[in-house]
């Protein structure tokens, strides 16, 4: 008799978190034999990746706009002074260091910015 309370209690448990799950949002799909189900809906994988290519991105911009604004020569002198410090600075200098994409944006930035 315990076994069996103890696997309608797992039942259970699979059951409460799985309501849980969809009163946050469902899905309905068809699944391989034709039956209709609802299913949680996922959404944690899309925003970890949102937030990354977005902050990839002002990361470029920002790089793109310094650059064609201090030159190349004012610009890498900053990012090798910047390298010259602490472990946080150092990291910052490593991301802010000028790649060809970021040269190239930048030479086409430049002759706008004046």
């Amino acid at each position: 008799m315990d076994d069996a309370q103890r696997r309608f209690h797992k039942r259970e448990q699979a059951l409460r978190r799985k309501h849980i799950r969809m009163s946050q949002g469902y899905v309905t799909r068809m699944n391989r034999n034709g039956v209709i189900e609802q299913v949680p809906q996922s959404r944690m994988s899309g925003f970890g990746l949102h937030l990354v290519l977005r902050l990839a991105v002002a990361v470029m911009l920002f790089k793109m706009v310094a650059l064609a604004w201090l030159g190349d020569a004012i610009y890498t002198g900053h990012v090798e002074r910047l390298s010259q410090g602490v472990f946080y600075e150092k990291a910052g200098a490593w991301i802010l260091q000028v790649d060809p994409v970021t040269r190239m944006l930048a030479d086409f930035l430049t002759p706008v910015m004046g």
